[in-house]
């Protein structure tokens, strides 16, 4: 998967900083405990991933940085499906196919 820079950015300062790192883990967590639709999940996160960049880039260089054309809505959905799928919980598992009977049987 492909991120951004807006999104490599924001995951870089989410993954360095532990409480950052900690309230999306339980964010992600819930929303997905919520919603069985992972597409749903990931775009509502991603509307709140947003404004929490609009409020961090006030405050952290790193991401103020980016903004040097003006703060202009970017898309962050690529980075909350890729957080999803690697601190999400586990999918759940499909209907398991009925077990195949031997063929010498």
């Amino acid at each position: 998967m492909s991120l951004n820079k807006y999104e490599q950015t924001l995951f870089d300062y989410i993954d360095r900083h532990t409480e950052e790192r900690k309230y999306w883990h339980g964010k992600l967590h819930e929303a997905a405990r919520q919603s069985a639709d992972q597409g749903v999940v990931a775009r509502e996160l991603e509307r709140e991933m947003w404004e929490y960049y609009r409020e961090r880039s006030q405050q952290v260089p790193v991401l103020r940085d980016l903004n040097t054309g003006g703060l202009r809505r970017v898309s962050l959905l690529n980075l909350t499906e890729y957080l999803l799928r690697v601190w999400g919980p586990p999918a759940r598992p499909k209907n398991p196919a009925p077990p195949k009977e031997p063929d010498w049987v």
